[in-house]
């Protein structure tokens, strides 16, 4: 593993000719924007907000916008396509089923922050323009990344509504939990072909003047049976990360070739989300259905020899299967959810660090056998 050594945030954002204010959404297609928005508020524990559809006016689609702290997705379905856009949505579905077709960024001028970009290479999707209502102006534009996954560019600084306009406000789904089961966005996670992971990682040095975080190779990500690659990108103030994954060649098929066949190419294989208690977060959310990958317990035999002490105690990490790892600068705790579609594609990872900016890399082994056992039961090792 190699890291790149960064400037404090402060100095970082002044020099930073690509700022950016963090994650703005996630946005995903799917097949029934409804039924995703009540799994996620219900098993997820995040809070419908907003809403946009034919009651307002769009005919076309349904987009449902669900918050968790500073964490925000939206889910989109296709109604009756009747517009270029329409169409993509409903294509999307199609071939690639549920899954992320937009990791929105929240940037502080979208105009310098677009132009930036496309003079660097970047393909524009949507040149900067201004949406309205009465609770202000969101300036919007949008570029290409991986496969059909896009960034909007949101400048949102002169607006006082729930999300954007078109949005209106909306009553939860069903009553949040106690305590929010996490906080904020972590880091999202693409996956593109063999061979193209430095391309993908140039793409962001250069367009958005993102630089290396860290980088896994060779045996970093590798078990008996399967083997990837992957590279971290971040902004200034890594506010925003993004690993790109490429599968690497080994005995048998790897989880990203898995994904790759399924989804139909590349695109957003996982989604971090940030908790301050990963206890009761996966306690709540086992309770409200959420699957897990399990962990053997001979992982923990050991774990604490070369984790040291933790805020969780071994055994409870051991009871609820979550993985723990240290390097320099602290510790984190992290698990897996099984795919969240019956394709396996997409899956989220809950994380709590400690100090740590890493990414579990001594957890490599022991999550991607579990996710090789899991690829087994579906016969797709």
């Amino acid at each position: 593993m190699t890291e790149t050594t960064h400037a404090t945030p402060n100095t970082a954002r002044q020099a930073d000719p690509f700022p950016v204010n963090g994650m703005d959404a996630v946005v995903f297609a799917v097949g029934n924007a409804k039924q995703a928005a009540h799994y996620y508020s219900s098993a997820f524990g995040m809070k419908l907000v907003a809403y946009s559809g034919p009651e307002h006016g769009n005919r076309e689609t349904a987009s449902y916008v669900l918050e968790s702290g500073g964490a925000r997705f939206v889910m989109t379905s296709v109604i009756r396509p009747t517009t270029d856009h329409g169409r993509f949505l409903a294509e999307h579905v199609a071939a690639h089923g549920d899954g992320v077709i937009d990791l929105a960024i929240e940037v502080p001028d979208a105009r310098a922050a677009y132009s930036y970009a496309v003079e660097h290479g970047a393909a524009g999707l949507e040149e900067p323009y201004e949406v309205k209502d009465e609770r202000g102006t969101v300036v919007l534009a949008a570029i290409r990344t991986y496969g059909k996954t896009r960034h909007t560019l949101v400048e949102r600084k002169s607006y006082q509504g729930v999300y954007l306009p078109g949005f209106v406000e909306a009553q939860p789904l069903v009553a949040p939990p106690a305590k929010r089961t996490f906080q904020a966005i972590d880091h999202c996670v693409g996956n593109v072909e063999l061979g193209r992971m430095n391309e993908w990682v140039e793409f962001y040095n250069k367009v958005m003047g993102f630089t290396n975080m860290k980088e896994f190779v060779g045996d970093d990500i590798a078990t008996e049976y399967s083997a990837l690659m992957s590279k971290v990108v971040a902004d200034g103030t890594k506010k925003v990360k993004f690993p790109i994954n490429e599968p690497a060649i080994a005995k048998k098929k790897s989880q990203i070739d898995e994904y790759l066949e399924f989804y139909g190419g590349p695109g957003v294989q996982h989604i971090a989300l940030a908790t301050n208690d990963i206890v009761a977060t996966v306690r709540t959310m086992r309770a409200a259905g959420v699957e897990f990958l399990n962990v053997p317990d001979s992982y923990y035999e050991t774990l604490g020899e070369w984790v040291g002490d933790t805020r969780v105690p071994i055994d409870e990490l051991r009871e609820l299967k979550i993985l723990a790892d240290r390097d320099e600068d602290g510790y984190l705790l992290q698990i897996f959810t099984k795919p969240v579609q019956d394709r396996p594609t997409v899956f989220f990872e809950m994380i709590e660090r400690h100090g740590s900016m890493g990414f579990g890399k001594g957890n490599f082994k022991a999550l991607f056998q579990a996710i090789e056992r899991e690829q087994d039961k579906r016969g797709n090792l």
